[in-house]
């Protein structure tokens, strides 16, 4: 479909419903002459290009990604949000496992078995100790019994806790992936949070975590896959006394272990790792200790690196609501240098995430090209740091560049929706909070339907930049593809599986892969609208009355007025 049969559509859909709001209906026009799918295509081939390495913070590759963001957005007539800056910068401690000088060894019966590097085990390295002031090196060591702690969860609001009755005190837990499937989809991701879990653990004296999967899991994240990520290293944001955040000193080892790894980890065990299993998939708490040891030593090389995010501001029009801010949030990051494919070694992420900048930069557009703005501003903020563990939107959640309680929204986009055209999206997030019926009504207009969320075993909640927010108490929403093509002869649904496991993560998301881009812009043009909806509301989005997320993170927003 042209893009002039795009706009006669929307212009179908806005008419046929009668209590459509009329700037709804104009910026929608506005919107869709202004956000071109060639556009979208152009910055996506920009970004996604080898020339930029794939785009890791720290690298000249990202920087060049982040001044073609900052350039594009002045010249839209934009302004700086960074105290005239275009750039926030974010401070990251960097640390990567020295695989030779590191070990993992078991005992059972008091004999020692060493297991195998990237084999058996691979070792994480964010709990390592900050390395001494000049030195560049940080050592960690623990030894101690294993206690199995099924899923390693205790979630009071779901009745459900894996620590019950056992001792892990001075212990090291050893915890499946994931979380139970009897719980909501969101509500299984944020427990499948290792933060979260770690934490859990943390608060019951345990000094060390090792994770396991379960055997399904491996079709879906194989290990050969996984194992290049990891010894990547991890990374940390640091605060303003060059502390880095989310840092746990008690956690003194963390490692995870390949399905062999997982098999030698259970000999002699009381319990069959199958069983456990079996139990883990019926959603039954279990907790029993393991007749083994472990001993964890871990050297990591650290280093101090510097990226930035980008942000830009359109100023409300409203001067009762101009001091609200709507932010839309999109990752400019991806992960550099990987393992090649084909003699290809860089990871392009197109889809993943140039797509979502791509189509973040013609929705600024098109906020800039309204003959009035909205009654609330808008931020458009470009983060870094996303594919180290959502760090950049982190930063920002925590040091924004308005004051926190002046945001009332982000819309977040990582992967833009609209790869193949299709006939409904996945919000995910909407259902906590009235940003739910702003969905709705985008969707009504653009001629979409709202599925729930079809894969919640992958945790999409709590695995982008929207989570950031969250964490902060302000309600969120992803709006990703769907599970319904236009062409019947697609299964979205199958093929986002298929590509989960064959170009995710790898040198395969790239320009060489089918991409509808006149979709794209259609999709774009939804994600417009949920924004601007909410910009021009009398209220702000409030969490829904007994919400999860609300009654946890959002208590400034809970109970507040839900109307319109």
């Amino acid at each position: 479909m042209k893009q002039i049969g795009i706009l006669l559509c929307l212009l179908v859909f806005s008419f046929s419903i009668v209590a459509q709001n009329s700037s709804d209906h104009d910026a929608v026009v506005v919107a869709t002459k202004v956000i071109r799918p060639d556009e979208i295509r152009a910055h996506i081939r920009f970004l996604a290009d080898s020339l930029l390495e794939g785009r890791a913070p720290g690298t000249p590759g990202y920087d060049i990604a982040a001044r073609y963001v900052a350039t594009e957005l002045e010249g839209m007539g934009l302004h700086p949000a960074v105290s005239g800056s275009w750039l926030q910068p974010v401070p990251f401690e960097k640390a990567v496992t020295d695989e030779a000088a590191s070990s993992l060894t078991l005992t059972m019966n008091g004999k020692e078995q060493k297991l195998t590097d990237a084999k058996d085990y691979i070792l994480s390295t964010w709990f390592a100790n900050p390395a001494p002031k000049g030195e560049s090196r940080a050592e960690s060591d623990v030894s101690a019994p294993v206690v199995f702690v099924g899923f390693g969860v205790t979630a009071p609001d779901q009745k459900y806790d894996d620590y019950a009755g056992v001792d892990v005190k001075g212990k090291i837990v050893a915890a499946i992936y994931g979380a139970p499937s009897s719980f909501p989809s969101t509500e299984r991701a944020y427990y499948s949070d290792s933060v979260v879990k770690t934490k859990i653990a943390l608060a019951r004296g345990a000094i060390g975590v090792v994770g396991i999967s379960l055997p399904e899991d491996w079709k879906r994240y194989p290990w050969d896959w996984i194992v290049p990520q990891i010894q990547m290293g991890e990374m940390h944001w640091l605060d303003k006394s060059a502390v880095p955040h989310d840092f746990y000193p008690g956690l003194r080892g963390q490692a995870f272990f390949s399905e062999e790894g997982a098999k030698l980890l259970f000999t002699g065990s009381p319990k069959a790792l199958d069983k456990a299993f079996a139990d883990a998939r019926a959603s039954k708490p279990q907790a029993f200790p393991l007749p083994v040891s472990v001993h964890i030593h871990t050297v990591a090389a650290q280093q101090i690196i510097q990226s930035s995010n980008i942000i830009a501001e359109l100023r409300g029009s409203d001067p009762a609501l101009s001091d609200q801010y709507v932010v839309y949030t999109a990752h400019v990051d991806h992960l550099g240098i990987c393992p090649a494919i084909d003699g290809d070694s860089v990871c392009h992420g197109a889809l993943d995430n140039a797509s979502g900048v791509a189509t973040l930069l013609e929705i600024a557009r098109a906020y800039a090209s309204l003959p009035t703005p909205p009654r609330r501003s808008v931020l458009f903020v470009f983060v870094t740091g996303e594919e180290m563990g959502l760090l950049g939107s982190d930063y920002f959640a925590h040091f924004p560049t308005v004051p926190l309680a002046s945001i009332v929204a982000d819309v977040n986009i990582d992967g833009a929706p609209g790869v193949y055209a299709m006939k409904d999206f996945v919000a995910l997030g909407a259902e906590h909070s009235t940003m739910g019926d702003d969905v709705a009504s985008a969707a009504k207009l653009m001629g979409y339907e709202v599925t729930p969320d079809p894969m919640p075993e992958e945790v999409g909640f709590i695995r982008s930049d929207q989570y950031s927010f969250v964490l902060q108490g302000v309600p969120a929403v992803d709006i990703e593809d769907g599970v319904h093509a236009v062409d019947p002869k697609l299964n979205l649904f199958e093929l986002e599986k298929k590509w989960l496991v064959t170009r995710y993560h790898t040198p395969l998301d790239s320009m060489d892969q089918p991409i509808d881009f006149e979709s794209m812009a259609k999709g774009s043009v939804l994600n417009f609208l949920v924004g601007y909806q909410i910009a021009e509301h009398n209220a702000a989005p409030a969490w829904n009355n007994g919400d999860f997320f609300g009654t946890t993170f959002g208590p400034r927003h809970a109970g507040e007025s839900a109307g319109k």
